[in-house]
């Protein structure tokens, strides 16, 4: 499932999505101060191309807790409403749930993404 999920998750929707995550990162270092946080963006774009297969363990520290409130407040939001949204079209019909279901991955992800690791 995870080849061929991965492609069609790229044809209906995957490229949108990583493309999001793209611009985010993209217009996150455009300042001196946003740079670690785009390429945090950055690292989450290749997940939200090809999401099937790979998991994201949560974790971290102080660190990471004051860079998620920042992320939260000014990107997270946005972010994780769009890959709710979609998500729940998805799960309108049997075929699309496990597309659905990896966009509410992405959608928690978005809401905290420092000091979580891809596998």
């Amino acid at each position: 499932m995870g080849c061929l999920g991965n492609l069609l998750w790229f044809i209906f929707g995957g490229c949108v999505s990583g493309l999001g995550w793209l611009i985010a990162g993209c217009l996150w270092c455009i300042t001196i101060i946003g740079i670690p946080i785009g390429l945090q963006c950055f690292k989450f774009a290749s997940l939200s191309f090809f999401p099937f297969g790979k998991e994201v363990i949560y974790g971290g520290g102080a660190g990471s807790l004051i860079l998620n409130i920042i992320w939260l407040l000014i990107t997270g939001i946005p972010m994780a409403v769009v890959h709710a949204a979609s998500g729940l079209l998805f799960c309108i019909t049997i075929i699309g749930i496990p597309f659905g279901l990896q966009q509410f991955k992405l959608a928690k992800l978005a809401l905290m993404p420092f000091g979580s690791e891809i596998i």
